[in-house]
């Protein structure tokens, strides 16, 4: 509203006189637009909205009475816009409740006391200005908060996609002191989602979701990050380790875990908890003879215990420095009978099911790493 502008009064009644006493009330203070019907009051409104401060409506009136006037305003979104105070004659309670069921504001009875009209009709006014300044805040801050959120999302994307990248970038230089491949981070990532993804298909207990499968999975990278801190001599022996040099090859899961927890603050939280889980337990085993913790069944995370069969599946069907790899059957079939110790058996029952995709992703990865190391000599030529 412009300044020193006055607010507009729409006046409907279908009694001329009527008119002329509101009018008369009301003049020095608002603008004046008159209806002598319904239809002319909607298209008076409909025309006028944004300038008309309230709407003074009789009920009884010729072609449309004011409760359809009312009923037509709620279809054309016109009542939560303007305030509506019905003026009658008819001193029910029942054309009171009818007018507050319909949508008004007030209810005034003629004949009308201009003192008493004038303080309701400003007080409605003012109900009405504050209830939709207030809406148009809220709408503002809500459009601003979705705006921030939307930013912030977008950051958390990009500091969740460049911690992945450094976590990743960590984890291939642990895997290239071990003369794995290069492909063995990106396998285990694959192999965890896929046995993940059955899991969640198959025993909903697990209360697995595509998100937290995606965590799971890229938390995978970290489950050998420890073993930056295992001598060369022990990581890169080719024969077997004594039971001293076993006991450090093992601690790789609590250092794992030390290195973890000095990058705290930098990862994101759920990421961070995750990779926790899988690097200090993906050697546990279900019947309890695993390390370092010696958990026993479920007390072995999910996320841990889908990362330990996807770690040992790779960890099969790759050469290593101690042996050569084995064929995806024979490893299957290692895993299937406890060679490699015991695993849950309903993540067992997941294997039957997904081995098939398991040894697609394998050849595939082995088709894009043929020359094994020589990738990581030119990488670091």
């Amino acid at each position: 509203m412009e300044a020193g502008k006055k607010r507009v009064l729409l006046i409907v009644d279908d009694t001329e006189i009527n008119r002329e006493i509101l009018t008369e009330i009301f003049k020095d203070e608002y603008d004046i637009l008159e209806a002598d019907n319904g239809q002319k009051a909607m298209k008076i409104m409909k025309e006028s909205v944004s300038k008309i401060a309230a709407v003074l409506l009789d009920i009884v009136m010729p072609e449309m009475d004011g409760y359809e006037v009312l009923e037509n305003m709620n279809k054309e979104n016109l009542l939560h816009k303007l305030p509506v105070i019905m003026i009658t004659a008819d001193t029910s309670v029942d054309a009171e409740r009818t007018s507050y069921q319909k949508g008004a504001i007030d209810v005034i009875h003629k004949p009308f006391d201009a003192s008493i009209v004038n303080h309701r009709i400003r007080r409605s006014i003012e109900l009405y200005d504050n209830k939709n300044n207030l809406e148009k805040r809220v709408d503002e801050q809500t459009r601003l908060l979705k705006k921030q959120f939307l930013v912030l999302k977008k950051q958390e994307e990009v500091l969740k996609e460049n911690n992945y990248k450094i976590i990743e970038s960590i984890c291939t230089m642990v895997e290239f002191r071990n003369t794995e491949s290069l492909y063995h981070i990106r396998r285990v990532r694959e192999f965890t989602k896929i046995l993940g993804t059955t899991a969640m298909e198959n025993y909903p207990d697990y209360g697995l979701t595509s998100h937290r499968i995606d965590v799971i999975a890229d938390a995978s990278a970290v489950h050998d990050i420890g073993k930056i801190s295992v001598p060369d001599y022990i990581l890169l022996k080719p024969g077997k380790l004594s039971a001293e040099e076993f006991e450090l090859m093992k601690s790789h899961t609590t250092r794992g875990c030390e290195i973890l927890k000095m990058m705290e603050g930098a990862q994101d939280k759920e990421y961070y908890e995750t990779g926790y889980e899988i690097c200090r337990h993906h050697h546990e085993k279900y019947d309890g003879k695993g390390y370092p913790d010696g958990l026993v069944g479920e007390e072995i995370s999910i996320a841990a215990q889908l990362v330990s069969i996807a770690d040992a599946y790779d960890a099969l069907v790759s050469e290593r420095s101690y042996k050569s790899a084995f064929p995806p059957e024979v490893a299957y079939n290692m895993i299937r009978s406890g060679e490699c110790g015991m695993f849950s058996p309903r993540l067992m029952n997941c294997l039957d099911l997904c081995k098939g995709d398991f040894e697609t992703v394998l050849q595939r990865t082995r088709d894009n790493d043929i020359g094994g190391m020589s990738k990581y000599s030119k990488m670091f030529s």
